[in-house]
């Protein structure tokens, strides 16, 4: 059961990393802003795809549980993913980004790959024994990652992962956003 649950979590975060692309553009405000990509800049679909996970692997624990599976190191094996999902996708996707620009068609078989990949070690971490302090690291860490998306988000570095192809911005403004939010 836990590797057939496993194999379709690959699937179902590779589909909901299309649906978490849209959400910030269909409900532009500040929470969707810390979780969804804001532009389509490359840090800003690491948020995508975090997001994905964090959603798909929660129905995943109320799965397990529902059917006791059991399962070791949950929150720890969801932050290795989230961690290991951003540096597969840089350390495939920008060499090819770097020769090739954006592509729709190689943007979408790293996803897949990196999904996959992570996935992987997710399944792995699950299957060992308890590891110590594997719950508040991954609690801690999933809330870290989030915390330098909020940054990155507002306060964007210069650099080629951060900037929008498409307009050349770089995530939101933060002066603007408190004079909006200020009217």
């Amino acid at each position: 059961m836990f590797k057939k649950i496993s194999t379709i979590s690959i699937f179902a975060i590779f589909i909901l990393c299309f649906l978490t692309h849209f959400i910030y553009a269909w409900f532009p405000n500040f929470f969707f802003s810390l979780l969804f990509p804001v532009n389509e800049s490359i840090w800003e679909h690491m948020k995508m795809i975090v997001s994905s996970i964090i959603i798909w692997e929660t129905i995943v624990y109320f799965i397990l549980k529902q059917f006791d599976v059991k399962f070791n190191n949950f929150l720890f094996a969801v932050f290795v993913m989230c961690i290991s999902s951003i540096v597969i996708f840089l350390i495939i996707y920008f060499p090819i980004y770097s020769f090739v620009g954006d592509n729709f068609i190689l943007s979408v078989v790293c996803l897949f790959i990196t999904i996959y990949f992570a996935n992987v070690l997710d399944f792995y971490i699950m299957k060992q024994n308890h590891i110590k302090y594997g719950f508040a690291v991954g609690l801690i860490g999933i809330i870290l990652i989030y915390l330098i998306f909020a940054l990155f988000t507002y306060l964007p570095p210069k650099g080629i992962i951060f900037v929008d192809p498409r307009n050349n911005n770089y995530g939101i403004s933060f002066l603007n956003n408190v004079l909006i939010s200020s009217l």
